[in-house]
């Protein structure tokens, strides 16, 4: 059968490459995805072929992954953190029923969220929602539901995508979302710059400091629930258990 993995490759350094995504890396024949993804494997294995596509262009890439694979070249679709978080797992497997000659194998990685949640302590211990603050593909009043719901349901938050030059102000939208839907100001929060690779930046502070923290594509950021402490540094969401 023809083969298509869709890797995850996690934060971007070799060190948390998983093995499965190392086997699949080693075995394809040809590598997709966007070129700072790409980028990030290629000193790993040069000799490949490699395929890649602005942003925008992810269908194409899709179409050409599985077109690939269906003609018998093993291939490799990559991107960072995990394939099936906001990944190319779902774009290929919607596009894999006018490609049925192909088996695709989903590659699994570390997500921002849980490798940016471990340099900050443990801050998702508990219950605790993702949510992206990139409107390219959903409304922003659909986004908005999403915060108001999160705060009110008292969730821990992981924020992707927190701001950009064209979205300047949209983490600051975010804050003032949660305080008005019952968030305390001085809920513990964190975020984490460049999560594992050179130049990785991490802050802890409040909510209410939050909303002036500059932001950027390579941030991540993490909103304490209720319950959530900063411990020696650590920003800490206890699951319940008790000494």
């Amino acid at each position: 059968m023809n083969k298509l993995y869709v890797v995850g490759l996690g934060p971007g350094d070799a060190r948390y490459l998983t093995a499965q995504a190392r086997a699949a890396l080693e075995e394809a024949e040809l590598i997709c995805g966007y070129s700072v993804y790409t980028d990030l494997v290629r000193p790993l294995y040069p000799d490949k072929e490699y395929f890649t596509t602005p942003m925008k262009q992810e269908l194409d890439r899709c179409r050409h992954a599985l077109a690939s694979a269906g003609q018998g070249v093993t291939t490799a679709m990559v991107c960072s953190g995990d394939a099936g978080v906001y990944g190319m797992a779902s774009p290929v497997l919607e596009l894999a029923a006018e490609y049925p000659n192909v088996e695709i194998e989903v590659v699994p990685g570390i997500t921002a969220a849980l490798s940016g949640a471990a340099v900050l302590g443990a801050p998702l211990g508990h219950d605790f929602c993702v949510i992206s603050l990139s409107d390219l593909l959903t409304p922003w009043e659909v986004i908005e539901t999403r915060l108001e719901c999160a705060a009110k349901g008292d969730f821990a938050l992981c924020l992707y995508n927190p701001g950009s030059r064209k979205r300047a102000d949209y983490l600051q939208k975010a804050v003032r979302i949660l305080l008005q839907s019952g968030k305390d100001p001085a809920t513990p929060c964190g975020y984490v710059r460049n999560i594992g690779r050179d130049g990785q930046q991490s802050e802890n502070l409040t909510l209410a400091d939050l909303e002036h923290a500059p932001m950027d594509m390579f941030t991540t950021v993490f909103i304490g629930s209720s319950s959530t402490r900063l411990l020696a540094g650590k920003l800490v969401t206890p699951r319940g258990y008790r000494p």
